[in-house]
């Protein structure tokens, strides 16, 4: 018996050496298995990028120091396009026409219409529940003559607006942040399209109207400036952006308001509108030929 246990003494001491050596390649495979699978899951879901959660990194970030964390979730390394708007919406509302230019003149009711509608053009639940009957007693403007409620699915896998929490997360550049004023720049001329540089030719001085439509602003195609930390485009400048937020002044988490969230500046806006931290705002129910989005989902 003694004999037996000392010849199986070297088997066993193999085993656990190769069980032991195997270990971290088997950890690796699980690391690569993941990799592949958010990979995946970015070309399912076209330009989408991952967004790893965590606290706010950028220091000019409104959020930074508030102890508020983000979870890590996908937002479009683009402004929606035209083209992917019509793939969805059937027409183009847009004033500056062009496949790859972002669309535009779309109200925040119009955006979460396409969420869901491509939601379901993609398979996905849709993140949005949408009563056009009852009127939002969260919605206290005097102006909106809509006033859907607007509630949210929980646990959906569809299409969504990111939280104004989120969108700065994001544009701040994540754990990546630099902490730039602008979303991948000190250098507002670097990454934002905005009143100065949108049109025919640069302007100077103060901003002013007669000066921005004598040179012929415009929107400009996606993706051409440069990206953030994260790789996304335009997200200072080049249209507003919606957010899923109420505003408030001085509450960044409101419940109720007048107004929703928009971020990032356009074409129209002043260097000021561009930063990061700026915090637009816009009646839902209106639009304009600045105003655009970009959506998110769940991770």
């Amino acid at each position: 018996m003694r004999k037996r246990f000392i010849f199986l003494l070297p088997a066993i001491l193999l085993v656990v050496s190769a069980c032991s050596q195997g270990m971290p390649e088997k950890t690796e495979r699980a690391e690569k298995t993941e990799n592949t699978e958010k990979t995946e899951n970015n070309e399912k879901n076209h330009n989408l990028v991952f967004v790893k959660g965590g606290d706010f990194v950028n220091t000019k970030s409104n959020f930074y120091g508030k102890s508020v964390t983000i979870s890590s979730f996908y937002i479009d390394k683009y402004e929606v396009t035209q083209k992917e708007w019509v793939e969805v919406m059937g027409s183009n509302p847009s004033g500056f026409k062009g496949d790859d230019l972002p669309v535009e003149m779309v109200s925040w009711y119009d955006v979460v219409e396409y969420c869901n509608k491509r939601s379901v053009k993609e398979g996905l639940k849709p993140y949005y529940e949408i009563d056009k009957n009852k009127k939002d007693p969260s919605n206290k403007s005097d102006y909106d003559n809509l006033k859907w409620t607007v509630t949210i699915n929980e646990g959906a896998n569809g299409y969504r607006l990111p939280t104004e929490a989120e969108w700065e997360y994001a544009a701040g550049g994540g754990q990546a942040s630099k902490s730039y004023t602008y979303s991948g720049s000190n250098n507002v001329e670097e990454v934002a399209w905005y009143w100065k540089n949108a049109g025919d030719k640069p302007l100077s001085g103060e901003w002013n109207w007669t000066m921005i439509e004598g040179n012929k602003n415009k929107t400009k195609a996606v993706g051409i400036q440069k990206p953030n930390e994260l790789g996304l485009y335009d997200m200072s400048g080049n249209v507003r952006e919606w957010c899923w937020n109420w505003y408030e002044e001085g509450d960044l988490d409101s419940d109720s308001g007048a107004l929703r969230v928009v971020k990032g500046g356009g074409w129209i806006g002043d260097i000021r509108n561009n930063e990061i931290s700026y915090r637009g705002k816009f009646e839902a129910s209106g639009f304009g030929p600045d105003q655009g989005f970009r959506v998110s989902r769940a991770e």
